[in-house]
């Protein structure tokens, strides 16, 4: 993953948008760095895609202040637009408008010079589809589809809104693959997303948002080192003496036993290599081993008292 340090290229401060009596985005301050993908992550409703149609100037907040490459995403508009790419949550295109036309219109838009079209379909899978109409596209194939269009500018800073929702899992895998590529090339990509697997794979750093509000900013491994200390370790033994051994452990909570099996829980980092000395330390021959570690979806819950499905 790429490093964090580096120059802010977007920079919110205390935002509000509300509507009605609805207080969609609640005091949002953040920064992303350049070279990094940076996920928003929360559940549907939790403010993501306004935060983000806000830092893209596409709505304006009620308060508070956004740069975005140093410029005002309302007052610098035109400026800003030649520098950033983005792909919509509900992006739609003509149905009739074939592959190869829809590039070569947005390249029309820009007064710089522009990516190659053909060569971005290429690297995104798309050549063979050039001459197809958007409505003959697969899903995976659009999401392809808006990735060149918001590429088609050569742009300094990518959005990237809800992009893998609906698609299979082979499918989201091939567009986890080309985000990567995007940052590999430079570019700094700020994306948001509900699922938490995919904001573990792909992100460098993640804020997570809930009821308009950012609860924690950080690395998700260190958003689950620093929120949900526990590891579980679960393995087979018949070893007479292991239950004995297994209570010498150190930072052990507790041991849960079903005939040969067990499924030790402790804290810490250093927890299974406690275990593995422990093993070692006795003799203990074992028929299976494997570690259940928490992830970001054990976090959202830590935090928010509830799942990000709920």
């Amino acid at each position: 993953m790429a490093a964090t340090c580096g120059r802010s290229v977007i920079h919110v401060e205390h935002i509000r948008k509300s509507y009605g009596t609805l207080r969609a985005v609640d005091e949002i301050s953040l920064d992303v760095y350049e070279g990094e993908i940076f996920g928003l992550i929360g559940p549907n409703g939790a403010g993501k895609t306004t935060t983000m149609e806000c830092v893209e100037g596409i709505r304006t907040p009620d308060s508070g202040t956004i740069t975005v490459l140093g410029l005002d995403p309302f007052r610098d508009v035109y400026q800003l637009q030649e520098r950033i790419g983005v792909q919509l949550q509900q992006a739609q295109l003509q149905k009739r408008i074939k592959v190869w036309e829809a590039v070569h219109l947005w390249a029309s838009l820009y007064k710089r010079k522009t990516a190659s079209g053909e060569q971005l379909l290429e690297q995104l899978g798309l050549a063979d589809k050039r001459d197809a109409w958007f409505m003959t596209l697969s899903g995976g194939q659009k999401q392809r589809l808006f990735i060149a269009l918001a590429l088609i500018n050569d742009p300094e800073v990518v959005f990237l809104d809800e992009l893998t929702t609906g698609l299979d899992p082979q499918a989201r895998r091939a567009i986890w693959d080309l985000v990567r590529g995007i940052r590999d090339r430079g570019k700094t990509v700020f994306m948001t997303t509900h699922l938490m697997e995919e904001a573990e794979r792909l992100c460098d750093r993640v804020a997570i948002i809930e009821r308009g509000r950012i609860i924690d900013v950080d690395t998700p491994e260190r958003l689950v080192v620093k929120n949900c200390p526990q590891r579980t370790v679960v393995l087979a033994t018949d070893d007479s003496g292991a239950a004995e051994a297994f209570g010498r452990i150190p930072r052990l909570d507790s041991v849960t036993r079903a005939d040969a099996r067990f499924m030790l829980h402790g804290s810490g980092e250093e927890f299974v290599t406690d275990v593995i000395q422990c093993l070692s330390d006795n003799h203990v021959r074992v028929t299976d081993f494997r570690t259940v570690l928490p992830t970001l979806e054990d976090v959202f819950l830590k935090l928010t008292g509830h799942s990000i499905r709920e």
